[in-house]
């Protein structure tokens, strides 16, 4: 039986931080988001988990085995979900899973939503479970959140989650759940219905969700040399936190000064 990462001793400890760290945020006016990607989901006739009602007698037919269909293949939904503002945004990706893919629907956010609800804001705090595209030790995270960081002016600071304890990621139960529920035995018989049957997610408490396909590549394999990650470190831009540095660091534009962490 999981014990949801309570074996780490400084689960509690990094719970608390993130939410010290996210509180710090909010009060100056800057946006904290919370973001993961979901499993690949075959896009086609494909048989749905759930139910959704039909006329008798008319069931929607779907195919009996899931092979991927070549022409449609798979879709990859990364969201972000801005706390504040009770807003998802979700990508859905038809290449890899990659952390370029990841830092791409970032980017993409701030450009369309994120940077005209917060004009002054000069902060980002992140806060992510620690595998798959958002893990902690990805190298190419790092580097592509420091060309983030260059190209917006933001100081990004990224929270992981402790291990073992992604459910209790705000996205999970604020944004995707809401998601699934709305598709929940639904084929996704297209990239089209699949971000219309996202972007038409609601809930009574408003939440309002926003969703585009991105075609780009992503290819896998790309390599972060050691001499990056240090260069990142000896120039300042990525400074990583006195308490759990692994799990907690910031990266900066070019010149701007540090502050205490």
């Amino acid at each position: 039986m999981s014990e949801g990462g309570s074996r780490h001793p400084d689960r509690d400890a990094q719970f608390a931080y993130l939410n010290d760290q996210a509180a710090a945020h909010l009060a100056a006016g800057n946006p904290v988001i919370s973001v993961d990607a979901k499993k690949k989901e075959n896009v086609g006739e494909f048989r749905n988990g759930g139910r959704e009602w039909q006329p008798k007698g008319s069931p929607e037919q779907v195919k009996v085995h899931d092979f991927i269909d070549k022409e449609l293949g798979k879709v990859t939904p990364y969201g972000i979900y801005d706390v504040a503002a009770s807003a998802g945004w979700v990508s859905v990706g038809a290449d890899h899973d990659t952390a370029a893919f990841a830092v791409a629907t970032i980017a993409r956010w701030w450009q369309v939503v994120g940077q005209p609800a917060y004009p002054a804001a000069i902060r980002l705090l992140i806060c992510a479970d620690g595998g798959g595209s958002n893990g902690c030790r990805t190298r190419l995270r790092k580097t592509e959140l420091a060309a983030l960081a260059t190209s917006t002016g933001l100081a990004i600071t990224v929270c992981h989650l402790p291990p073992g304890t992604s459910k209790w990621n705000k996205i999970e139960h604020r944004l995707f759940s809401r998601i699934f529920m709305n598709w929940r035995g639904r084929p996704l018989t297209s990239h089209e219905v699949i971000v219309q049957t996202i972007a038409a997610t609601t809930t009574r408490a408003g939440l309002t969700v926003t969703a585009e396909l991105d075609t780009a590549s992503y290819p896998k394999g790309i390599k972060i040399s050691d001499r990056q990650i240090t260069n990142l470190e000896q120039t300042q831009v990525l400074t990583r936190h006195q308490f759990h540095g692994e799990w907690n660091y910031t990266l900066r534009p070019p010149h701007d000064t540090p502050e205490p962490s």
